[in-house]
């Protein structure tokens, strides 16, 4: 072989020394090239890295140590080792995509840190060359999402609770509700709405969430001295959250409730709940399932509890009213049975005594001295009068049991034949016993009200006849205005109380001299009953309570000696309510319009009761202007019922 000449060996090695140089060229431009990706990557907010084919890292960048704390010195030529235990499969299944595919635009997953942190991220990855189409490692880009995933989970669960808050009126549902929710929320094993007995001065526990519901049973149990020391006690005394990373380094914490409920306790979170200016309790996370609580748990919590204040609060009223809504209708249920009772007691002493003086008018009607008669027609307007009165309540308290009746009945049939004979005997043969049933029938039977179709027109009229023979003492100018209308439905015994009511009041209350209005028109699909006076009128004071019942504008006193349908003979305060009463129970409507006699403007302001006699007016027509009442009665026409 021909051994190369020195001309030849020296243009080798020339040939050498440049071929060095262009490697030693390409080498600092490949040092230059990478120190401006590197520096570029650094600027890069995301976490990046750089790792070889069988995943040993070759750089990190600054973003990725700020995220999950190893530097880059720590990690060069090792695994990163931030791959949870429980997510090593699903991590080999990702690789396996990203060898087969180059690339992987997203993976959503967990990652943990290096003080054992679990993160939620969003993973970017590809296979990257050096040279040609050889594969020389792999680029991965992460991106942090823990906090806006924290946020979406709180912003949702915010939705829920502010959501459902409606659906939880009573105060322990509510609370339970909002511990449910704080303990899916925070992630954590326990979580306690504590609230204030301000009137015992003690801590409890109402609203509870814990993984073991048996500690759900036993923490409800739990009252303590809201002065004892504790976390709760100092919350409430600072007003201030207070985060505790490990209870068993805290001063001035208490196990009183860790051993009542055979529970341990490392750490926790408490808020306070506040009500405008006070702090009516406290709102409590406990044991943290992952990590630490942070600052974001506080702001959460602290955000859960400013929505939680006004509905504890708004809870406790509505339990305040229920229970005074039952206790208020314990009270009318035994208010009715009183009213009952004591209605039936006392038709029958009314009907024995009214029967009584019957009995003795007979007897001192045979004395030439009539002095008595004074005293007996005073008696038995009185009785009367407390006879209207039972039927009036019977009205209104319609739904009623008639023991008396039941029981008479069966003793008159039980001794009918012993009764006609001793009757017989002391009186005289005749047909007793059936005045006697009849008597009873009247007094005690019940009466059903049955709805029929009725003629206003028609049957106002009659109402006005039956009634005109009972106040021919009083000079009162009665009209009526009276067309004719489709009917209504309704009882007929009910139709003639509430045009006889309407009518007596307004004559009542009307002085002599005085006019009253009867109307009855129809218009589109309603017949109505209106009542006008030209009387007193009654105070506004007055208007908004005359409907209560057993209410009078006038003086007792002032109709103790008077007559049904005499001026001012009003004042039971139980006819109106009747009325009322009715209109509830069989659906027409009830108003009155009413202006006080300008010269009487006060309740205790007395009428002359005549117009003639007042010294105020000149005619009639100055007393009709001066003041009055109209009562106005709107009934749905029998058609519209159907």
């Amino acid at each position: 072989m021909e051994q190369p000449t020195y001309r030849q060996l020296t243009e080798r090695v020339r040939e050498l020394e440049k071929e060095l140089a262009d490697l030693r060229h390409t080498q600092e431009e490949l040092r230059r090239t990478e120190k401006r990706y590197r520096t570029l990557l650094e600027f890069v907010p995301y976490a990046v890295a750089l790792l070889t084919l069988d995943g040993r890292v070759s750089y990190v960048n600054s973003a990725f140590t700020e995220i999950f704390g190893w530097t880059s010195d720590e990690l060069i030529g090792t695994r990163i080792p931030y791959v949870p235990q429980g997510l090593v499969e699903e991590t080999q299944e990702y690789l396996g995509r990203l060898r087969e595919n180059r690339v992987v635009m997203r993976h959503e997953t967990k990652r943990l840190t290096k003080d054992g942190r679990l993160v939620d991220v969003v993973i970017r990855a590809a296979v990257y060359n050096a040279f040609a189409s050889t594969p020389a490692g792999e680029l991965i880009i992460i991106r942090d999402v823990t906090r806006e995933k924290r946020i979406a989970r709180h912003n949702a669960a915010m939705l829920r609770i502010s959501t459902g808050l409606h659906a939880h009126p009573d105060l322990e549902g509510l609370l339970d509700y909002i511990s449910s929710e704080v303990r899916i929320l925070v992630n954590v094993q326990g979580a306690i709405v504590v609230l204030r007995d301000e009137e015992k001065n003690e801590l409890f526990f109402l609203g509870v969430a814990y993984d073991d519901s048996d500690l759900q049973r036993k923490a409800k149990e739990i009252r303590y001295p809201a002065d004892n020391p504790g976390v709760a006690a100092q919350v409430i005394r600072t007003g201030e959250a207070l985060l505790i990373p490990d209870t068993s380094k805290f001063r001035d914490y208490s196990s009183f409730v860790d051993r009542q409920l055979g529970y341990t306790t490392h750490d926790i979170l408490a808020v306070p709940l506040r009500s405008g200016d006070r702090i009516i309790g406290v709102l409590l996370a406990l044991n943290k399932k992952e990590g630490v609580f942070d600052q974001t748990d506080v702001e959460l919590l602290t955000t859960v509890a400013g929505t939680l204040g006004l509905s504890i609060e708004n809870a406790r009223f509505a339990d305040q009213i229920r229970r005074a809504y039952m206790e208020v209708s314990s009270m009318n249920r035994a208010k009715d049975k009183v009213i009952n009772h004591l209605s039936h007691e006392l038709k029958t002493p009314i009907s024995v005594l009214l029967l009584s003086l019957t009995i003795l008018s007979r007897k001192l009607a045979e004395l030439s001295d009539r002095s008595w008669q004074s005293t007996i027609d005073r008696a038995r307007r009185n009785l009367d009068r407390l006879m209207e009165i039972q039927y009036q309540v019977e009205d209104i308290m319609r739904e009623r049991p008639y023991p008396h009746y039941g029981i008479l009945v069966s003793l008159l049939d039980a001794c009918a034949d012993e009764l006609e004979a001793l009757i017989a005997d002391e009186a005289g043969e005749g047909p007793i016993v059936t005045r006697i049933r009849r008597r009873i029938e009247e007094m005690f039977a019940p009466r059903e009200s049955v709805p029929e179709e009725i003629r206003l027109d028609v049957l106002v009229p009659e109402v006005l006849r039956k009634i005109e023979t009972f106040f021919p003492h009083r000079e009162i100018d009665l009209t009526t205005d009276i067309t004719a209308v489709p009917p209504v439905r309704l009882p007929p015994d009910v139709a003639e109380k509430v045009a006889e009511g309407l009518v007596k009041n307004a004559i009542e209350n009307t002085p002599d001299e005085g006019h009253v209005r009867v109307r009855v028109s129809g218009k589109e699909g309603r017949v109505i009953l209106e009542v006008q006076d030209e009387g007193v009128g009654i105070t506004a004071e007055n208007q908004r309570r005359i409907f209560e019942g057993f209410f009078t504008t006038r003086d007792t006193m002032a109709y103790s000696s008077k007559r049904p349908y005499d001026f001012n003979a009003g004042g039971k305060g139980i006819d109106l309510l009747r009325m009322k009463v009715f209109a509830d129970r069989y659906g027409f409507e009830f108003d009155m319009v009413s202006s006080r006699c300008r010269f009487i403007p006060k309740e205790a302001d007395e009428c002359a009761g005549r117009i003639s006699a007042c010294g105020f007016v000149q005619d009639r027509t100055e007393c009709r202007e001066s003041g009055g009442t109209t009562i106005r009665v709107t009934f749905p026409t029998a058609d519209r019922l159907r």
